[in-house]
């Protein structure tokens, strides 16, 4: 039977495992210490580093690396208050999937208006598909339907102590020279929800900047390998997916890669938090889920 017409195969074209959360989950930052990040600083020196990122010069060349610690206190408070003022948002998205393997190639295209209002409403409207319909019925529509799933329940993928150990591997700066802390990150469990690789913390905001990364474990044994690459920008006053590219290789042969493209964001509705002690889920623009 071949292998784009095996209906169990047909789910394993693109494993692109949750993205995280990723530093859009809305969980609060610990009062205690963290747990799991790796710094190589005693605590009198963590404590001072704290101090000093009230006012980090970030035009500075000499600007020192921080403890994975600091690092991760302060990703978190920056989700927190994310999830707490944002209160709706609505973009494009554009995904092209290509399949190129023993069998031939395959492509389909997808353009998706997605729909996110707070606390917890989801939204994607279909404006235009092209392409392989097998691919497209197969895979992409499943990547909505998974993310409408995953979507009430973000704590198993989210960028936090909770699922993943951190560890510093110092400072890189953007090709706008913009300072990143780069931090190794190591899934906890290995399950098909988490990834191991690195991250980039931006050194002004706190916020996830850039991923790279690969699922801690295969979402089906047809899949050899997967990598994922994802970027996010700032859109207002809030940090938002720009892309995510994930490159799949196939063990009878074949690599299929998916690239998602987010454009034309609208913040439609920021501002104070929504009820005392609300924290809304956010949907992570970049989490795909396609089915087993």
């Amino acid at each position: 039977m071949s292998f784009l017409h095996c209906e169990r195969r047909e789910f394993a074209i693109v494993p692109l495992m949750l993205l995280v959360g990723l530093a859009s989950s809305p969980a609060q930052p610990s009062q205690s210490t963290p747990y799991g990040v790796h710094g190589g600083s005693s605590l009198p020196a963590r404590e001072q580093a704290g101090d000093r990122l009230l006012s980090p010069d970030l035009r500075s060349r000499n600007l020192q690396a921080l403890p994975a610690e600091i690092v991760v206190q302060r990703m978190m408070m920056t989700s927190a208050r994310r999830s707490s003022q944002l209160h709706g948002f609505r973009t494009t998205r554009t995904y092209h999937l290509q399949y190129h393997g023993l069998l031939g190639s395959r492509d389909a295209d997808m353009k998706v208006v997605a729909t996110y209002t707070a606390p917890d409403k989801l939204e994607f409207s279909v404006v235009s598909q092209h392409g392989s319909k097998l691919l497209l019925n197969r895979v992409l529509l499943k990547l909505l339907d998974g993310e409408r799933d995953a979507f009430h329940d973000q704590s198993q993928v989210e960028l936090s102590p909770k699922n993943y150990t951190f560890d510093s591997q110092g400072i890189e700066r953007t090709e706008q020279n913009n300072p990143s802390y780069v931090l190794d990150v190591s899934p906890r469990k290995q399950n098909k929800f988490l990834y191991r690789g690195k991250v980039w913390i931006d050194a002004n905001d706190f916020a996830l900047a850039h991923m790279e990364g690969q699922p801690a474990k295969s979402p089906s044994f047809w899949i050899k390998d997967t990598h994922i690459d994802s970027t996010w920008a700032k859109v207002g006053e809030f940090w938002m997916v720009q892309r995510t590219q994930s490159v799949s290789h196939i063990r009878m042969g074949g690599q299929a890669t998916l690239t998602i493209d987010y454009s034309d964001y609208q913040i439609t509705g920021a501002g104070r938090p929504q009820g005392r002690g609300q924290t809304p889920q956010l949907p992570d623009p970049s989490l795909v889920s396609p089915q087993q």
